[in-house]
């Protein structure tokens, strides 16, 4: 992706409609409506065929200042996506007090509603993901899995899971993101219906890897009836992965 100039940015512009007019906002404001547009952008359309131009008539810009902010469209690209993940990280902020697999289901709750209010942000960074696998992409993306499955790890009351576990959870988070991006396009289920689905595929996945692993086993039992954990506000410092 990396220079704004060549084929991309000569291509036929993707945004459509008038130009936004300007409007006098702050340093931080300016940089979030200019990244705003950018997600939505490059959730409906490839990272290469998105210009700089675009993002700007989008905002209602100029092009010299997303240069001014972001440098360039890889600077934007990377920066937009680490706005959407950190807005969802602040979603999946642990929130104790219920059994095990009621705070699993309240956690993934809390994912959809990132999903469905930041739709743009959500299909932009995991559609990002595979085709950059590497780089600050990659980090990114990877950045959100890892947390997610640290924050599972910690209401199943798991410090370092062993490879069938492990294995067992990152295809559930694979599961998961599949999941919302295929909502997001067709909206043919009703949410509730999903997340309880989901919740019930994390059963069915433990439920296989237990024939592998003991351990899951018992994770397993714990994660269906276990004791409900202390309030958020009790718990100790530093916890949370």
């Amino acid at each position: 992706m990396g220079s704004t100039s060549g084929a991309a940015e000569r291509a036929k512009p993707v945004s459509g409609g008038a130009r936004p007019a300007r409007r006098r906002l702050t340093v931080d404001r300016r940089r979030e409506e200019l990244m705003a547009a950018a997600l939505e952008l490059f959730s409906r359309h490839d990272a290469e065929y998105v210009s700089i131009d675009d993002v700007a008539s989008a905002a209602g810009a100029s092009r010299a200042l997303v240069y001014h902010y972001f440098g360039g469209k890889q600077e934007l690209y990377v920066a937009a996506l680490r706005s959407a993940a950190a807005q969802l990280e602040a979603r999946l902020a642990p929130q104790s007090g219920g059994r095990p697999l009621d705070e699993l289901a309240g956690g993934l709750t809390r994912y959809f509603d990132f999903v469905e209010e930041h739709a743009a942000g959500f299909a932009a960074l995991l559609k990002g993901g595979p085709a950059n696998s590497s780089g600050e992409i990659g980090e990114v993306v990877d950045a959100v899995r890892h947390r997610l499955l640290k924050l599972i790890m910690k209401r199943m009351r798991v410090e370092e899971p062993g490879p069938v576990l492990r294995v067992t959870l990152r295809s559930w988070i694979a599961s998961v993101e599949t999941a919302g991006l295929d909502w997001l396009e067709r909206h043919d289920i009703e949410r509730p219906a999903l997340e309880r689905m989901l919740v019930g595929q994390m059963v069915a996945l433990l439920g296989v890897a237990a024939e592998h692993d003991a351990q899951v086993g018992e994770l397993l039992d714990n994660l269906v009836n276990g004791q409900a954990s202390r309030p958020a506000d009790q718990e100790r410092p530093g916890t949370d992965g």
